[in-house]
Parts: C-alpha cells; sequence; structure tokens
C-alpha cells in the first residue's frame, strides 16, 4: 500500500453501504463497529485523523474518527460512545447489518510530514483514544519511520479503557514503545498509577524534544496542554483533534464554523499555536 493517499475523493458526499462484520463491547459505554464495502475490503481510503459520516436512514447521521489505520485494507473501524439517538441505534445493531458510510473527512495528523522521524508523545482521556488509535497503529506499522513512542492514556475507571486488550498485547510489546495507563480513582484489582491525565504529565517529567499529540475531553485538553506548558512544550509541537459541531463535513452548512476556520475542512487535527486564532467560545 502506497504511504500517499489522495485525501480529495469528488464523490465523498455520496454515502457508501458498510456492512457490520463485527462488534466489539470495549467499555459499558463504548462499542467499537468493523464496517466492510459489501465487497469486502475497506469503503475508501483515508489517512489518520481523518472522519466519515455514519448515518441510519429515518433515524441521522454524525461525524465519527476513523480509528482503524489507513495501513489495514481490510476493514474500517469505529469507536463509539453511546451519548444520543443515533449513537444508541447504533449500539442496538448486529453483525450484518448495514449502515450508510460517506468520507473521508477534514485534514489528516501530519504522519508523513511533521512526525516523521519525530520522538512522539500521545495523550488521551477516555474515548479521546480512538482518534489516536488510528495514528498509533499506522506509526507502529512504519515504525522504522519514526522515534521513540511515549502513549499516555487515562479513563475514569479501569472498565472504562478503551481498546485496552490491544494496549497490553500489542502496544505494550511494540519496539521502543513505552505505555502510561491511569485512571482517576483507585479501584480493586487496579494496581497501575492512579490520578488525572494532566497531573501524570507532570510527575512523568516527558523530555521537550517531542511531538505530541493530545485527545480527550476538552477540560482535560485545557489542563494537558498547561501541563505540557509547564514542562518547557511549545503550542507549535502539541497537535489536538476536535469534531465538535461538525455536519456536512465540507464547509457548507456552516455549523462548525468558528472564527475564520471550518473545523470539518480546516479541521479536525489542529496544531495547537492554531487554536489561538479562534474565539474563546470553542
Amino acid at each position: 500500500m502506497s504511504d500517499k493517499i489522495d485525501m480529495s475523493r469528488k464523490d465523498s458526499l455520496i454515502p457508501m453501504v458498510g456492512v457490520i462484520t463485527d462488534i466489539r463491547k470495549d467499555t459499558p459505554d463504548v462499542k467499537t463497529f468493523r464496517a466492510n464495502a459489501p465487497g469486502g475490503g475497506v469503503c475508501f481510503e483515508h489517512m489518520p485523523g481523518q472522519c466519515a459520516m455514519l448515518s441510519i436512514p429515518g433515524v441521522g447521521e454524525a461525524m465519527f474518527s476513523i480509528t482503524s489505520s489507513p495501513t489495514n485494507t481490510e476493514f474500517m473501524e469505529f469507536s463509539i460512545k453511546k451519548c444520543g439517538c443515533l449513537t444508541d441505534w447504533l449500539h442496538q445493531m448486529d453483525v450484518g447489518q448495514q449502515i450508510a458510510i460517506r468520507g473521508p473527512y477534514g485534514n489528516a495528523f501530519p504522519v508523513e510530514t511533521e512526525l516523521k522521524g519525530k520522538d512522539l508523545l500521545f495523550i488521551a482521556g477516555g474515548i479521546g483514544l480512538a482518534p489516536l488509535r488510528s495514528v498509533i497503529n499506522y506509526v507502529l506499522h512504519y515504525r522504522e519511520n519514526y522515534g521513540k513512542v511515549d502513549i499516555l492514556y487515562g479513563s475514569r475507571s479501569m472498565d472504562d479503557l478503551v481498546d485496552f486488550n490491544e494496549i497490553k498485547t500489542e502496544w505494550s510489546n511494540a519496539q521502543n514503545v513505552d505505555v502510561h495507563l491511569t485512571i482517576d480513582r483507585e479501584q480493586d484489582g487496579w494496581d497501575g498509577h492512579v490520578g488525572f491525565v494532566p497531573d501524570y504529565v507532570k510527575e512523568l517529567q516527558f523530555s521537550t524534544d517531542k511531538t505530541v499529540l493530545v485527545c480527550g475531553p476538552p477540560i482535560m485538553i485545557k489542563f494537558t496542554l498547561a501541563a505540557l506548558e509547564t514542562l518547557g512544550f511549545d503550542k507549535t509541537q502539541v497537535y489536538t483533534t476536535m469534531e465538535l459541531r461538525m455536519k456536512c463535513g465540507v464547509g457548507k452548512c456552516g455549523r462548525c464554523n468558528i472564527g475564520s476556520k471550518y473545523v470539518c475542512k480546516d479541521g479536525p487535527v489542529f496544531r495547537c499555536d492554531e487554536l489561538e486564532e479562534l474565539p474563546d467560545e470553542y
């Protein structure tokens, strides 16, 4: 598979049929859905960080991160938290059912430019691991193109850690990769770190020669950025992704417009110094 993928599909507004071929329950309120094109394989190509619009006719549609790596040409995956009408319907789906998928949308993490050759620090909170999972698996697939990798991931409890099996069996055993897990409060059966993600960032004292990718709840991102600045990181070293408000995916409906930016076109991936240009309301 070529590293260079055309991200400007002219037919991205045309829904494609996706067949649900596997459903994995990650946490009490998160399921990972595996989708294939009717003839097998992926519905379309993408790059890490891009999104797709999933829809159920008569119910609604919403934008979700593509959590599988583009290096996987057998299927696409979406990790979805149950939190509304459409996601309630999705969580009731069974293997074999069909869904409409269109995309890919937005820009991607700069895996072939700014991140190449760098030591990388991934920081995620809760379902925020979903957008970063695609990047992590892309980096691990092309391991020789990147330096040391640190993955810091936290959730409310041990039961809320998404992709826990993959983290323990694959990422923790990958070459030159260190995984740091934490949960908010002590829990029976958990012998790992306890504490909030921003505090753990400061505790681990990461060196400032890393490029950082952050995703999680807005409040976590806010305090994580402050923790990174305390350690000496510059905002030009940090990338994040935001998917709030996106509707059409192509900058036509205006729902995700904020300042001079459209999240669906100019994002969802932003370097953190770019966020300073946006109004405080976002």
